[in-house]
């Protein structure tokens, strides 16, 4: 279904104008003003990207109302489309949600769009249709503490690159076998980071039981604890229908479930692909975390020692300082959008803008090739982060989207020094407490931790309590 210039231009206009006296009201509570299809150009002049922004941001510190559709009586938070087998018994709940009014509500600790205490914890289930299992009891439900989305649109632009790496690689092994007529081996790695490898055979299968730390589709998935998020764009819808009640109609529409009510609340068309990338488009251009410039003397020398000592034993071979990005340009929907979100093959083009031309992103380094250095401490993979002897991160027992129970993507430490407490859960209130939490392929690490002075130990400390969420 292609959305044509012309009429998403002239949906939007129709959606400006007041459709009765009641939309001009300076006070009135709802968030949504009107149905917003895609438009292609509206980043394509500086204004025009700094009008989509603040209306992304409008909405996503916007408490959304039932007049607009918050709230989904007959649905479940499920991201595939799964009705209830009988409609909820309370508009919100905290366990099966809605949980909230909006994104601000998870996402504001320090600043809009980072993360959020222990309290705001969301609970994390497959989405059942019955209430029996709307529990906090462990086996139905992962409690998961909010991630900050400073720096978003780099983390996922990062994904998109290495995504095409392996998928690259993995065809050129195809090529290889083919021609030779004998298996073929490949590594696969992309900006330094070992995926593991495949076997290419000559007929075409690939042997994929030596991957690591991503799905066999080579797709890197860099959002959510667990790395099952493969676009901002499938974290707003996901969220607005699991938090809010607020069902886009690129997933819940008519098109997919055959009505434009999925969630029998009585609004239609709850909210459409241009509001979408409205969400996409604050959330993409949240200014990368940076590094505390005031520091007195002292925490400057120890941070210092912090950050060789952090790399001498072992945990910068996951928290890698930073990953080189080719291009900034930022695309939505991008080319891995799926069903359920609107993808690239549906528009005319897509919406662009370049986060190297924000004023954040200027003072970000550059290597030798001209690459944006993305200073996020992170790998973009997924790892064992526990073990029978230290099971403190992984504390849950059911797998989201077939990730093992104790497997985790690294977590992006830039901005760490400001998004206590840690942990997917968030109840480990320190940065040493989250340390020793680890185990399983970061136990070497932890050991190397334990083994120093606590004089040094508490210069990783102020290295790491050195990286920050300007507020």
């Amino acid at each position: 279904m292609k959305f044509p210039l012309a009429g998403a231009l002239l949906a939007l206009a129709i959606a400006a104008l007041p459709a009765d006296a009641d939309d001009a009201r300076p006070w009135q509570e709802q968030v949504l003003d009107g149905y917003h299809a895609f438009d292609p150009t509206a980043a394509d002049t500086p204004k025009a990207l700094a009008t989509l922004i603040e209306r992304g941001e409008r909405l996503f510190k916007g408490k959304f109302v039932i007049e607009e559709g918050a709230g989904r009586p007959e649905a479940t938070q499920a991201i595939i489309p799964t009705k209830r087998r009988r409609p909820a018994a309370e508009s919100h709940q905290r366990l099966s949600g809605p949980d909230a009014n909006s994104c601000q509500g998870c996402h504001f600790d320090p600043v809009l769009g980072a993360g959020a205490p222990f309290s705001s914890n969301a609970f994390v289930s497959e989405g059942f249709d019955a209430a029996d299992f709307d529990t906090t009891d462990p086996q139905f439900s992962n409690e998961r503490n909010s991630i900050a989305l400073q720096g978003a649109g780099l983390v996922e632009l990062l994904a998109r690159e290495m995504t095409a790496d392996l998928h690259r690689q993995r065809r050129e092994a195809l090529r290889t076998a083919r021609r030779t007529r004998d298996p073929f081996r490949q590594a696969l790695s992309s900006k330094g980071v070992s995926f593991g490898e495949i076997t290419a055979s000559p007929d075409g299968r690939i042997d994929l039981t030596k991957i690591e730390g991503i799905d066999s589709d080579l797709v890197i998935r860099p959002f959510s604890h667990k790395g099952v998020i493969v676009s901002l764009r499938q974290f707003a819808v996901n969220a607005l229908n699991s938090h809010v009640g607020i069902e886009a109609d690129e997933r819940f529409g008519a098109r997919w479930t055959g009505t434009a009510d999925f969630d029998g609340d009585g609004r239609e068309d709850e909210i459409g692909p241009g509001d979408i990338s409205a969400l996409v488009a604050f959330k993409a251009t949240r200014p990368a975390p940076t590094r505390k410039t005031d520091l007195p003397e002292d925490w400057q020398q120890a941070a210092a020692s912090g950050e060789a000592l952090f790399s001498q034993i072992g945990c910068a071979s996951c928290h890698i300082p930073a990953l080189p990005l080719d291009s900034a340009v930022f695309e939505d929907p991008g080319p891995l959008d799926t069903a359920g979100t609107l993808r690239r093959a549906e528009v005319e083009r897509p919406i662009r803008f370049d986060l190297a031309e924000f004023p954040w992103a200027k003072g970000l380094e550059r290597d030798d090739r001209g690459r944006l250095l993305v200073p996020l401490f992170g790998d973009l993979k997924r790892h064992q982060i526990s073990d029978t002897r230290n099971e403190r991160l992984g504390n849950e027992l059911i797998a989201q989207r077939f990730v093992d129970r104790d497997v985790f993507m690294t977590a992006e430490l830039w901005g760490v020094g400001s998004t206590a407490p840690y942990g997917h859960r968030g109840d480990l209130t320190t940065l040493d407490e989250v340390i020793l939490a680890h185990a399983g392929e970061a136990t070497d690490a932890r050991k190397a931790y334990t083994a120093l002075q606590d004089a040094d130990r508490q210069t990783i400390i102020a290295f790491l309590r050195s990286l920050e969420i300007a507020e």
